[in-house]
């Protein structure tokens, strides 16, 4: 039988090397820890050199501050940082490193050297850390201003840990991403990334400047990702929502291009993935996800970022409060859509400790006009039957089937002014920036839709009583949870009584709704309720039988439309909210512009 050995205090070394098993996993995990250091210490501008993927050799070098020689070895010292004084610090810390254990770690699992050249300082001064994990004393070395930390033979020492690497490919596409990540937030800072000695990105400084920022955009994330993206930019108290939202017509098939900052840290946090997503239920198909680029800025104090080691999550106070503006906020931008924005803004200056002006009235409408779209209380049939295409008054600037010579001018209508129909499907309009080609059906359809929405959102919902009451048997916090959302419930129509503790019975629901499965419906509602405190459960069920009616009501293909028809659609196109995209997160229309036609025929202007 083995002895008991006691307690005892580990050494420093084993210390360090078990502290990098939380912050560093591979070689992407140092430079993300190297490239925070480098930005905190003001640089404008940090090259990054690979070698093999970053196993055998990483080196970041940076212009920022620097460090002192008298305070190099203290830079390799675990729970060592200029960064942090005292609790209060620790309850608003404003940079991206602070916990002092990143340099410690890295070393303690490789050969490191640290070289810097402080501002004030006529030389530069380099440390290594031997195979003991204890920092040599500093020596004089050549280097410009700022500091450069050059990491070589990552898990030399664990090679338990070194064999759970992937190959030279797989680690250097991961320490991309990072460097990417980083990139689009720090668009003040220059970024060059090479491995194996050839240059895979090259990043100059962006600044302010709109026609850089897009251009960063799409050497990082593809082109035509400025060109198709939506600018958002939301303010609400102490809270500031900006960045880029791909129009719901691109989204992607997988969730390879969302990335979500607060206060220039990126995070991965339910809360906000459930807002995001939530606001783009009702454009975008469930098989599809949105792409995005979004920062929200808040007073430090309002978030704790020291709730995970890599600080990868972080955990607001008012989490609620949270997700609601960010929900709205985009679901606001999202409902504009392309026209709302014609082009792309300068960058937002950070959100500051004080208060910031309230945004205008979030309730005031976006629609006047309508398309002949009625709607009436009862059954589905009756809904359906409300969205005849019928023909609409022509707008008094002029008669629409006139010809229109000015159709191009720049005080035109967004959408123009319509031109043809063609092929039955498509309809041709002229703008501003040229040729406009509309999905008559698409387009109609959406209209349809955000008008039996409106209809059902002013009116009283109609709710059918069960003959039946459907039986759901849940556990008793469950059941707590939805007896006390009851009142919420009932205002969508939803009537459910707890008859034990873990009994419930569902006598009333939304008169679209009761041909639904009900059961599933609570467990659904539930399951929201548990993790997100809300639910839009019974909404979002509304809104799928009103936009089957909508698709259902919209106009057929080769419906011949005269001239005042496709000038109306085109009209109600620019007032009703969510026009870029169908139902189902197809394009309702899209934009060829002068300059792309002209290439289409060799033509210069």
């Amino acid at each position: 039988m083995t002895a008991d050995p006691g307690i005892r205090v580990l050494p420093n070394h084993l210390i360090n090397q078990i502290a990098a098993g939380e912050v560093v996993e591979r070689p992407a995990s140092v430079v993300k820890e190297l490239l925070e250091n480098s930005l905190d210490a003001a640089c404008t501008r940090v090259e990054i050199d690979v070698e093999q993927g970053g196993i055998k050799r990483l080196r970041v070098r940076d212009d920022g501050r620097g460090i002192p020689p008298e305070q190099l070895a203290l830079a390799l010292s675990r729970h060592a940082t200029s960064k942090l004084s005292d609790l209060h610090d620790l309850e608003a810390v404003a940079t991206l490193g602070f916990r002092g254990e990143a340099l410690p770690s890295i070393a303690s699992v490789s050969r490191l050297t640290l070289i810097s050249r402080a501002r004030g300082e006529g030389s530069a001064h380099e440390v290594s850390v031997g195979t003991d994990g204890e920092p040599a004393a500093p020596r004089p070395a050549a280097h410009p201003l700022g500091t450069t930390v050059d990491v070589r033979d990552l898990f030399y020492n664990t090679p338990a840990r070194r064999k759970f690497l992937r190959t030279d490919k797989t680690e250097f596409g991961h320490l991309d991403q990072v460097v990417r990540r980083i990139a689009l937030v720090r668009r003040e800072v220059g970024f060059t990334l090479r491995h194996n000695g050839r240059t895979v990105l090259e990043l100059p400084a962006a600044g302010d400047d709109p026609a850089r920022v897009r251009g960063r955009l799409d050497a990082i994330l593809g082109a035509g990702f400025g060109e198709q993206a939506l600018w958002v930019d939301e303010q609400a108290v102490d809270l500031r929502l900006s960045g880029w939202v791909l129009r719901p017509a691109f989204s992607r098939g997988q969730p390879d291009q969302q990335f979500f900052y607060v206060n220039g840290r990126m995070v991965r946090d339910k809360l906000v993935t459930h807002a995001v997503r939530q606001a783009f239920s009702d454009v975008l198909h469930h098989s599809r996800h949105p792409a995005f680029v979004l920062f929200l800025a808040l007073p430090p104090r309002l978030v704790d970022v020291n709730v995970h080691p890599a600080k990868h999550e972080v955990r607001f106070r008012e989490g609620r409060q949270v997700h609601d503006f960010i929900y709205r906020g985009l679901q606001r931008r999202l409902a504009a859509g392309s026209l709302g924005s014609a082009m792309l803004p300068a960058v937002a200056a950070p959100v500051e400790e004080s208060r910031i002006a309230p945004p205008p009235d979030a309730s005031a409408p976006l629609r006047t006009g309508s398309l002949g779209l009625r709607v009436a209380e009862g059954s589905a049939s009756q809904y359906a039957a409300g969205l005849a295409f019928q023909r609409p008054e022509v707008s008094p600037a002029g008669p629409a089937a006139a010809p229109l010579p000015n159709a191009g001018a720049t005080d035109s209508p967004p959408l123009g002014f319509a031109l043809a129909q063609l092929n039955g499907v498509y309809l041709l309009a002229q703008n501003a920036q040229g040729l406009i080609i509309v999905d008559i059906h698409a387009a109609h359809e959406r209209i349809g839709y955000e008008r039996l929405k409106d209809a059902w959102g002013v009116g009283s919902i109609v709710r059918q009583p069960l003959l039946v009451p459907v039986s759901v048997q849940v556990s008793p916090r469950e059941a707590d949870l939805l007896e006390a959302q009851r009142e919420f419930l009932e205002r969508l129509g939803l009537v459910i009584d707890r008859l034990g503790p873990g009994t419930l019975a569902v006598r009333e629901v939304p008169a679209l709704l009761r041909d639904a499965d009900l059961e599933r419906l609570v467990r659904d509602l539930l399951s929201d309720l548990a993790v997100h405190g809300a639910s839009d459960r019974v909404t979002a069920a509304v809104n799928q039988v009103l936009s089957t009616m909508a698709c259902h009501g919209a106009v057929r293909a080769n419906r011949r439309l005269t001239l005042d028809e496709q000038n109306a659609l085109l009209r109600a196109m620019e007032r009703v909210e969510r026009a870029d995209q169908c139902n189902h997160g197809r394009p309702t229309w899209v934009q060829i512009g002068h300059g792309e036609l002209d290439r289409l025929f060799s033509r210069g202007r």
